[in-house]
């Protein structure tokens, strides 16, 4: 049920509006008619409602629950890597098992351990204890910008293994200053990364996954 909470959030946040149950089933990777069973039962708990062609959307008791759940992943995820070593790749299936199974005040000590993160290794938002909603920083997908752009990465928005795992091996993270080389009309992007003076050519379906912010624009606080 807390999956299904976290889903429509992102979901929703995404596309500002009602969650179809096709996009729940992708994003859930389950099928249709699971999905439908399940929103009669949030229904039921005044977690969604739910309006047959329109989609669903989250109660306010709903939208607490899925923050609280989303809280816990993301400072799953940050702990996972920075105090145990774990590659950015790995830990998102780990969160996923632990979010439903710590308790409040376990996630509160990790956030004071890792002096209160606000963004988890993927430069997602880490929401707050009292946070009514989560929002991602400002910024555009790589794919936005034009030749010669100097931009800072800000989140990298994919749980596919292979993908983080290249893009970590070719010195691509959150935080990480890039210059657009060439922006082709075939479907290609090449970046010249500042840090290891990288240049690395990028199918628009990988660049669409990295958000970035011109480089000089303020950066807000990070972990």
């Amino acid at each position: 049920m807390e999956d299904y909470l976290k889903s429509i959030y992102i979901i929703q946040a995404e596309s500002d509006g009602r969650v179809k149950t096709a996009a729940i089933a992708s994003h859930l990777d389950v099928k249709p008619p699971t999905v439908t069973s399940m929103v009669k039962k949030l229904a039921e708990k005044d977690l969604a409602n739910h309006e047959a062609y329109k989609g669903v959307e989250l109660t306010p008791t709903g939208k607490s629950v899925a923050l609280e759940v989303i809280r816990h992943h993301r400072l799953l995820e940050t702990y996972l890597t920075e105090e145990l070593g774990y590659d950015w790749s790995e830990v998102h299936d780990e969160a996923d098992q632990l979010e439903h199974h710590v308790s409040e005040m376990f996630i509160d000590r990790i956030d004071t351990q890792l002096n209160e993160p606000q963004v988890d290794p993927h430069g997602d938002p880490i929401p707050s204890t009292d946070s009514d909603t989560v929002e991602d920083p400002p910024g555009s997908v790589l794919t936005d910008f034009d030749e010669n752009d100097a931009v800072v990465i800000q989140q990298v928005r994919t749980q596919d293994t292979g993908v983080l795992r290249y893009l970590d091996e070719q010195g691509i993270r959150p935080g990480i200053s890039l210059t657009i080389e060439e922006v082709t009309p075939i479907g290609m992007i090449t970046i010249h990364s500042d840090s290891s003076e990288t240049t690395l050519s990028l199918p628009n379906d990988v660049a669409r996954y990295i958000r970035a912010r011109p480089s000089g624009e303020v950066s807000p606080p990070s972990s």
